[in-house]
């Protein structure tokens, strides 16, 4: 009678356990990022588990996760800025990252977007943290300057990217074209390989430092990190106001042991306004809370300039209502 008692008992507990577990709805949320050896990638990877909370997970309280209840978001390497937006334009992705001024072209019909249908529903989450202008040169390709690149094997990265856009508009404010350069559109890690093989002379790279195909790269082969400076091209950040003075560290990459000037722009991560508002504030307080913050201090080098403080740095797209609403209530953003 006492076993028939306990298992009766078992099997109530496990009855409650199982409906608790199918009462709390598994959603899903893709992250569109960028190729697997840039900067994207693994802040994507950073902040979906930390937005994760998967059916059965344990309570925040308890020491589990302390993401959004029954959401399991991924992290899904893409082409970058320009396809990030598109995916979400076309209802292929929930969310991506996207640079400051690709953003703010889309949704104004501007700049690349010039001709082409405004992304109009596109919304804003988080500033995240800024995006150096990396221009990387084999040793012996003898180049220093921006200039140098005349005639030289470029890759400008690949179609659909952010860094593309900015390779351009690098190029035309030290008075070159793409005509003016071997151009191919490679991701980093390709061009990187080209050029271990010495079949490519640079290569351009938009994203946080220390990026792992250029750190990969510095330490098996001699490389230059080519300064960028408004001052030697003023063109630039006189007719892009998006652009930012920024500075590689001297050590970020074997064998560049001074600091070297360039320019940023700021890496955003954005949805659209089709999102549930509920969703989006979840996940925009899970971005933020004290969990979070360890997670992004330990786990990349750019995580750690990742905060609150700096999360509407920048922003020029209207903010998701789900986002705006977690602002407001930090006191980030007033009415």
């Amino acid at each position: 009678m006492k076993n028939q008692t306990l298992l009766a008992a078992l099997a109530v507990s496990a009855a409650v356990a199982a409906g608790s577990v199918s009462a709390q709805e598994m959603s899903f949320f893709r992250i569109g990022t960028g190729g697997t050896a840039g900067t994207y990638y693994p802040i994507g990877g950073l902040l979906a588990n930390a937005i994760s909370s998967p059916p059965g997970s344990r309570a925040c309280e308890e020491g589990g996760s302390c993401g959004v209840p029954g959401l399991v978001a991924s992290a899904l390497s893409a082409n970058g800025s320009v396809a990030n937006i598109n995916a979400i334009a076309g209802g292929t992705l929930e969310s991506g990252f996207s640079q400051s001024d690709v953003a703010t072209w889309a949704y104004t019909g501007t700049g690349i977007w010039d001709g082409k249908e405004p992304v109009e529903k596109l919304r804003a989450i988080a500033n995240l943290y800024p995006e150096s202008i990396h221009l990387v040169a084999s040793a012996d390709s003898g180049i220093a300057s921006v200039a140098d690149l005349k005639g030289k094997r470029v890759s400008m990265d690949e179609p659909g990217s952010g860094t593309l856009v900015d390779a351009r508009i690098i190029l035309e404010g030290y008075g070159l074209s793409e005509a003016d350069v071997k151009a191919e559109f490679l991701k980093p890690d390709q061009a990187a390989d080209r050029m271990r093989d010495g079949a490519m002379d640079a290569f351009f790279f938009v994203g946080g430092y220390p990026a792992g195909a250029i750190a990969e790269l510095s330490s098996q082969h001699d490389v230059t990190i080519v300064p960028i400076s408004c001052d030697d091209a003023p063109s630039i950040c006189e007719t892009y106001g998006f652009f930012a003075s920024d500075t590689i560290p001297g050590g970020t990459y074997e064998g560049t042991a001074d600091d070297v000037n360039t320019l940023s722009v700021g890496a955003q991560w954005i949805t659209s306004a089709d999102q549930p508002e509920e969703l989006i504030y979840g996940i925009t307080k899970a971005l933020w809370n004290d969990n979070t913050r360890k997670q992004l201090d330990a786990g990349h080098a750019k995580g750690k300039v990742i905060t609150k403080e700096t999360a509407l740095n920048g922003i020029g797209i209207p903010l998701h209502p789900g986002a705006e609403r977690f602002y407001k209530e930090a006191g980030l953003l007033t009415e």
